[in-house]
Formats: structure tokens, C-alpha cells, sequence
């Protein structure tokens, strides 16, 4: 049965997802590396007004058409099947127009930068269109996630220096190893249902190595961040947020290692608190 809350939560609210904003979490934190190390701890009042806007906008933007790529098949799935198009709450035209609604909104923020920002936020729009569409054609869709979850670091040094210097890309890859990490952990919820409906993930692909790999990626993830520091003269207390990530890291693997469903998806979950104690922890190294 549906839960009583659910059946009474606006279906547009649900189908952006704002009543789990967990997404929002995810992609708000590493936004926030990306501004801080763009600018040396001091982004523009500005930048942070459009760039927060921008990921609640673009979040929203990308469960829509996510839900769109999935309309034949969430029904069939137990986790997605009361989502609103599947349900029949919303027609899949409406979430469509919905869709490109947000993107005009999400451009008439990032305007207000400047060119390259804007040509960047051009290419990471066409990243999010694309993912949701990655799972019938590959084993790494999640692949395709942090490639667009990672866009917004260039897109930050784009709005605070005019500039994208080589070292950025180290943060790039560190959330590209994070993302894929996370979302397996989330893949792993749902790989029996798809198994059966036909959908491709790195959960899938890891099979019995999933843990071992997640873990890999996120030494990787780590590894990328201490260098990415060195490099921008970061000091302990940065360091010291990494360790406290180690930590979280850990934790995720001891809760996932039976791989229940539920344990998974808390272990998915957590991983917001990596992304905080890495952002408090930066911002107070410059502070301090």
C-alpha cells in the first residue's frame, strides 16, 4: 500500500523530488568545494546565491526527466511504481514541459556570470538530459551521473576566476569516483527489480566485487582530495575533514556488507555527511 503521507504530498513536489532533498544534498556540497577552492575561500555573494538556486533547479530538473526516461518501467518496480507518472498523476508530456521550464529557469540564473560559465552550464545541461538514458545502453550510467554531478566545479571557477586552471580537474575526477560510489550503493537497492525489467548498472556490473570496488573508488576519491589540497595549500584542518570522511567511508562499508536492501540505502544516504564534513572542514581551513 501507499504510504498515507505520500498520497497526500502534491505530485509535483514528489516528481522534482522536493520532498526527499537528499539529491540536493549530494550535489550541493561538492558545488560548495568547488566555489570555496575557486576562490580562495571568499566566493562572491552572488555566485553562491546563483549557484545554490541553480542546484535545487537543476536537482529538480533532473529527477523530471529522469522519471520521463523511466515511465515504462518504474510501474514495475516496487520502490518507483507510486511515483507520479507511473501512478498516472501526471502525464509524461506535462513532466516534459515541466522539464524544459527548469532548464529556462536554471539559464536565467547562470546569465547572470559571465560567458564561459554560461557555455560550461550549456554542456553540463546536456550531461543531466543524457544520463537517465545511459541505463539501456551501458553498465555505467552512474558513470555518466558524476560526470554530470563533477560539471559544477568547472562551472564554479568559470563564475569566480573567468579561468579553468589544470587542477581542477583533480576535484573533478574526486567526485566522479565519489559519485559512481554512492549511486552504486543506490544501484544496489534496486538490482533485482532490474535485473528483471532490463536496466544496467554498476551494481550489476561489480557483481560480487560491488564493495570492493565502491571502496576502491572512494580511496580514490580521497586520494584526489589530499592532492588536490597540496596543490591549493590546504592545511590540516581540511585534512582532518578527509579523515573524518575515511570515517563515514568505513561506516557505509560495515552497514552494506550483507548487502540488505535497506542497509544499502542508508549507507547511500550517508554519504551527505561525507560531503559536509569535507565542505565545513575546507571553509574553516580557509577561515582559519
Amino acid at each position: 500500500m501507499k504510504p498515507a503521507k505520500q498520497l497526500q504530498q502534491n505530485p509535483w513536489i514528489r516528481l522534482m523530488r522536493f520532498d526527499k532533498p537528499i539529491g540536493i544534498y549530494l550535489l550541493l556540497w561538492p558545488t560548495y568545494w568547488g566555489l570555496w577552492f575557486a576562490s580562495n575561500g571568499q566566493p562572491s555573494l552572488k555566485n553562491l546565491i546563483i549557484f545554490t538556486l541553480g542546484v535545487v533547479v537543476m536537482r529538480a530538473a533532473g529527477c523530471v526527466i529522469n522519471d520521463y526516461a523511466d515511465r515504462h518501467v518504474d510501474g514495475k518496480v516496487e520502490r518507483t511504481r507510486h511515483r507520479p507518472i507511473p501512478a498516472g498523476e501526471i502525464a509524461p508530456q506535462h513532466a516534459l514541459l515541466v522539464f524544459f521550464v527548469l532548464l529556462i529557469i536554471a539559464l536565467g540564473l547562470v546569465v547572470a556570470t559571465n560567458i564561459l560559465t554560461v557555455q560550461l552550464a550549456i554542456v553540463g545541461t546536456l550531461l543531466a538530459a543524457c544520463y537517465p538514458f545511459l541505463k539501456r545502453i551501458t553498465h555505467l550510467p552512474q558513470l555518466g551521473l558524476g560526470v554530470a554531478w563533477a560539471w559544477a566545479i568547472p562551472m564554479a571557477f568559470a563564475a569566480e576566476q573567468q579561468a579553468l586552471p589544470e587542477v581542477l580537474w583533480l576535484i573533478v575526477v574526486a567526485i566522479i569516483c565519489w559519485t559512481v560510489a554512492f549511486d552504486t550503493y543506490y544501484a544496489m537497492v534496486d538490482r533485482d527489480d532490474d535485473l528483471k525489467t532490463g536496466i544496467k548498472s554498476t551494481a550489476i556490473l561489480f557483481g560480487q566485487y560491488d564493495l570492493v570496488i565502491v571502496a576502491s573508488l572512494q580511496f580514490m576519491m580521497l586520494l584526489f582530495l589530499v592532492i588536490a589540497g597540496h596543490y591549493f595549500d590546504r592545511g590540516w584542518i581540511y585534512m582532518a575533514g578527509l579523515v573524518m570522511a575515511a570515517g563515514y567511508f568505513i561506516h557505509q562499508h560495515l552497514q552494506a556488507r550483507e548487502r540488505n536492501k535497506e542497509n544499502c540505502f542508508r549507507a547511500f544516504l550517508n554519504n551527505h555527511r561525507v560531503g559536509m564534513v569535507i565542505f565545513i572542514a575546507l571553509a574553516l581551513d580557509y577561515r582559519l
